[in-house]
């Protein structure tokens, strides 16, 4: 797995977690001028975390069955 595979995780990680995060936001009866910049801080910190540790481990050879990724062999 390389640079662009990690790449490619981490922004789809974050897309998602924006949109939920946004979508929350204004459900609670706030404004998308008001929450997308606090969604997309959010949604940027949690996405590298996941992403530093599918990397940590995916280098210790632990598969995720909810990522459906292989270790490196």
């Amino acid at each position: 797995m390389g640079t662009a595979f990690w790449i490619k995780r981490f922004t789809q990680v974050s897309t998602l977690a924006f949109v939920i995060l946004l979508a929350f936001e204004v459900l609670k009866g706030g404004s998308i001028q008001a929450g997308w910049i606090g969604s997309a801080s959010w949604a940027l910190i949690s996405a590298a975390v996941f992403t530093a540790t599918r990397i940590y481990r995916s280098r210790q050879g632990q598969a995720c069955a909810l990522c459906r990724d292989l270790p490196e062999t």
